[in-house]
């Protein structure tokens, strides 16, 4: 994998996190990132007073540091800053946080030294997972701690899971082959002063929200049909006068969907019985010209939420392709500039955004499982799904505690992190963003929102079972939808514990296996 600075995206950082893919610096990265440290290298020889190269940092902003002592300096960075409590971050998560940081320094304004860039590059090729506590960030700065972490079993500290094995870091580089790296001046800074850590995490949980959210859009075609809801809301002559992108991606797929369907309800259809039915005096009747927004405003819904994965996307590519450190050291202008490039306002307001997306598309496969549940709104079929001995038995009623409960732990969590500052360091950290704290909140809800349209599809083909035809009625894309739904969880004809079926439907999401239903195996939803 070849990373040159300015074109990787948040799809391929994921896709390479996740299988440990290998990492080449290629030979016009290299020279970049000599030239970056030759310049700094001439600062330092004339005497230019330079942050965390000739003074100390943070809150010692106000002492100057002789060079000789630039290795203890930068040594002390990192462990003064290592501060990290709780659970290690999944390996998944450390790897992605690497790939950045390496993309970062590989941009050659960092002046790292050609040797320890290839030493961070060597650890992770080596496949040395350090051991990141995930609780303890203020995104301000970078995220410090966390990468301090990582930069400790650089320089041979701290512990790291070699092989399946936590081992302190130094036994992790000899039994991989490699020397510690030494740090000179602003290189222990370089190592630790950036997003990499919230954006690692950021990264894949993006990653598998927007696959999450392409499959929502599926299971609200499968719901139209089980539900026997109504298809011309999604016309696309309907959706090109109100022209978000998002909505338009969402409606344009459950219209495609359900082309075939045989089970869907068009507008003609209604409107025949409701005329044959009139007899010239006001008259309420036990059908309706318009379904509910759950099933009609399906794409006025869901829209936004892909609009705000789509931009959180853009945002978490910028900052991928970004040298997210200060000082910057510009070959190209032959200047040094301090900044504030480390700060995550940006990824901690991207990643609240993910979570209000995630809990408003789990809103609507809600409101759906309601109306699976409920006689009264189900369009003709049993209390709760349960055909088979009603009141013997609960059929369903048992699935929807779990959505709710997943629903309002959702809805708890969803408050913004963005806006949660604290001021540190003798109030010169004055404003934090918590980024890694966002993105930590996004993957914890996107681990639970699993649940909730996993409740939606068993309800779906529960229903479908229960309907004239059944799954012979549907379109060619939700016959395979319910296929792989049915290879996994049976009609359920009897009650038994339903944990092992939710689970395993959302086991189905989080793969990606809907999408395999689709012609092309996927929904070419990039912006």
């Amino acid at each position: 994998m070849y990373l040159d600075g300015e074109n990787l995206t948040v799809d391929e950082l994921a896709e390479a996190a996740y299988r440990n893919a290998p990492v080449e610096i290629f030979p016009e990265q290299a020279a970049r990132v000599k030239a970056s440290r030759d310049l700094l290298d001439g600062f330092v020889a004339s005497g230019r007073i330079i942050y965390g190269v000739t003074t100390a940092v943070g809150g010692f902003v106000n002492w100057l540091i002789p060079e000789d002592r630039a290795e203890e300096l930068q040594n002390n960075i990192l462990r003064g800053v290592a501060t990290n409590i709780g659970a290690n971050l999944d390996d998944v998560f450390v790897r992605a946080a690497m790939l950045c940081r390496i993309n970062s320094l590989g941009r050659g304004v960092s002046a790292i030294s050609p040797e320890n860039f290839e030493k961070y590059v060597a650890v992770y090729n080596a496949g040395i997972v350090p051991c990141v506590p995930e609780q303890g960030s203020l995104g301000a700065s970078g995220d410090l701690g966390p990468l301090a972490h990582i930069a400790l079993v650089v320089t041979g500290a701290w512990r790291a899971r070699y092989r399946g094995e936590v081992v302190p870091g130094a036994e992790a580089l000899r039994r991989a082959g490699l020397e510690p790296a030494r740090l000179s001046y602003k290189e222990g800074l370089a190592m630790i002063n950036g997003t990499s850590m919230m954006v690692g995490v950021a990264a894949p949980v993006l990653y598998n929200a927007k696959r999450l959210l392409k499959q929502s859009a599926l299971i609200a075609a499968l719901s139209l049909e089980a539900l026997r809801g109504k298809i011309m809301p999604y016309h696309p002559a309907v959706h090109r006068n109100k022209p978000h992108p998002g909505q338009v991606r969402v409606a344009d797929t459950i219209w495609t969907t359900l082309a075939d369907s045989r089970m869907v309800v068009h507008d003609e259809e209604v409107d025949a019985w409701l005329s044959s039915m009139r007899n010239g005096q006001p008259q309420g009747m036990d059908q309706q010209i318009e379904d509910a927004y759950s099933l009609r405003a399906g794409a006025q819904i869901l829209g936004p939420s892909v609009d705000a994965l789509w931009q959180a996307d853009r945002t978490l590519q910028i900052e991928i392709n970004s040298t997210n450190d200060n000082p910057l050291v510009i070959v190209e202008e032959g200047n040094a500039f301090h900044n504030a490039h480390f700060h995550g306002q940006y990824v901690s307001q991207a990643m609240d955004h993910v979570c209000i997306a995630l809990t408003t598309a789990c809103n609507l496969h809600d409101r759906r499982i309601d109306r699976y549940l409920d006689p009264f709104h189900n369009n003709g079929l049993p209390p709760f799904l349960c055909r088979e001995n009603p009141g013997i038995r609960h059929g369903l009623m048992g699935s929807q505690y779990c959505a709710a409960s997943t629903m309002a732990e959702m809805r708890s969590l969803c408050h913004p992190v963005s806006i949660q500052t604290l001021t540190t360091t003798g109030d010169f950290q004055d404003h934090v963003s918590m980024g890694l704290v966002a993105a930590r909140r996004a993957r914890d809800m996107l681990r639970i929102s699993y649940a909730v349209p996993a409740v939606e599809l068993i309800c779906a083909c529960q229903a479908i079972d229960q309907r004239e035809g059944g799954a012979a009625r549907l379109s060619t894309v939700t016959r395979g939808i319910y296929e792989r739904v049915r290879a996994v969880v049976p009609y359920l004809d009897h009650d038994e514990s339903l944990t092992d079926h939710i689970e395993a439907a959302a086991d189905l999401l989080r793969q990606g296996r809907l999408l395999e239903a689709l012609p092309d195996g996927d929904l070419d939803w990039d912006t």
